[in-house]
């Protein structure tokens, strides 16, 4: 039997994050995953370059591609381009680096790594929780004061333990991983009117391509296939190159309680990711860093910490969240209207390359914008 302080279920971003923190304030933390590091993940690996801010050390060791310049099409043509504001503002990472990356730099904090250990079963134990493990050696418990769910899209144990959308809304995606030459290796493709409901997305790696296909709107993949042999050789490429995998997002769908008395919910677990982007390495990174601050508060004695939790995850993404879920509600369902009188007006590409840099949210737009889509749809009517 081992005893902890802190059980974090989960070494992605958003776990490897927490860990990291709560390890580098001097807590005892097990990092747990059912698969070793590093491990590939579906996942186009854009994230916003102010993440940094979140962390003491040098994150630029798992960037792979600095993006400076974001381009939209329609159907692959009328182009719009916008320079991103700032120095670095987008990068490309790939996932097995950055998680890897950041569950060492967990390890150096002082996290003990517990690779290829599947929870089977958690139990609350008094004010704590026991956690059964399965791993190379066979069974083990393991007891901690306070949990983390990090365990992403697929696992069950958030909603087992009553945290997090207990119904969460998933998109569906499929991301591509191809090689080949990189003709524009600092600009991010966006690509509407190939998908219904949703978008693609071309991100440059060294080598390749990190391309992605998500439908936002109903329960329906998308035929994605159709939409690749378009999409593929308009960047040069084949159009069966690349391996393919379908994975579900979780895509934040409402305010939720993400905590309960000795637990939080982290990451694509939290059902964070932007429904209207798909941006989830953000969130998993900020949601890590505030859950982790909320259990050092609660192991010292503060009763409210985990609410709280819940509370700043509310103001610092949920509420722009709650914007982007209504701009893409109407912008998916009228994407011709709304690339035409939303993504072509003058200012709307650099504001779409704030939100993403994290230098604006939302709602800083988001009454604009949807007055002027739902006034073109008017028109459109009429």
């Amino acid at each position: 039997m081992t005893n902890v302080a802190v059980a974090v279920v989960g070494a992605g971003a958003a776990g490897a994050a927490a860990a990291y923190h709560l390890a580098s304030r001097g807590h005892q933390v097990v990092l747990l995953d059912e698969r070793p590091l590093p491990r590939s993940k579906p996942c186009g690996g854009g994230m916003a370059a102010s993440v940094q801010n979140w962390f003491p050390f040098d994150l630029t060791p798992a960037v792979d591609r600095v993006i400076n310049q974001v381009r939209f099409t329609w159907c692959l043509e009328d182009p719009v381009v916008a320079d991103l504001p700032g120095e670095a503002p987008f990068w490309i990472v790939r996932r097995d680096a950055l998680d890897g990356y950041l569950a060492d730099q967990a390890g150096a904090a002082g996290a003990e790594r517990l690779e290829g250990h599947a929870v089977r079963e958690v139990c609350r134990d008094g004010e704590g929780w026991q956690l059964t493990l399965s791993g190379p050696s066979g069974e083990r418990y393991l007891n901690c004061s306070r949990l983390v769910l990090a365990h992403g899209s697929h696992g069950t144990l958030a909603r087992q333990l009553g945290v997090g959308d207990p119904k969460p809304r998933l998109a569906s995606a499929l991301s591509v991983e191809v090689e080949g030459e990189v003709s524009e290796p600092q600009t991010a493709r966006f690509e509407f009117g190939l998908v219904k409901h949703g978008f693609c997305w071309c991100f440059p790696r060294h080598g390749g391509y990190s391309i992605g296909v998500g439908t936002f709107l109903g329960q329906r993949d998308g035929d994605y296939d159709a939409v690749l042999e378009q999409l593929l050789p308009n960047l040069g490429l084949s159009a069966d190159a690349g391996e393919r995998r379908r994975w579900p997002l979780r895509v934040w769908n409402g305010h939720h309680s993400l905590h309960r008395p000795g637990v939080v919910v982290v990451g694509d677990a939290a059902s964070l990711a932007d429904p209207f982007l798909a941006e989830g390495l953000r969130p998993a990174l900020l949601s890590g860093l505030r859950a982790a601050e909320a259990i050092d508060h609660d192991l010292a004695g503060d009763s409210g910490a985990l609410g709280e939790y819940t509370a700043v995850m509310r103001r610092e993404w949920g509420e722009s969240m709650s914007w982007g879920r209504r701009i893409g509600q109407v912008f998916y369902r009228f994407p011709k209207v709304g690339y035409q009188l939303g993504i072509k007006r003058p200012t709307a590409p650099r504001r779409i390359a704030q939100i993403l840099s994290g230098e604006m949210g939302y709602g800083d737009i988001a009454q604009r914008v949807i007055r002027r889509l739902g006034g073109g749809l008017l028109g459109v009517q009429q």
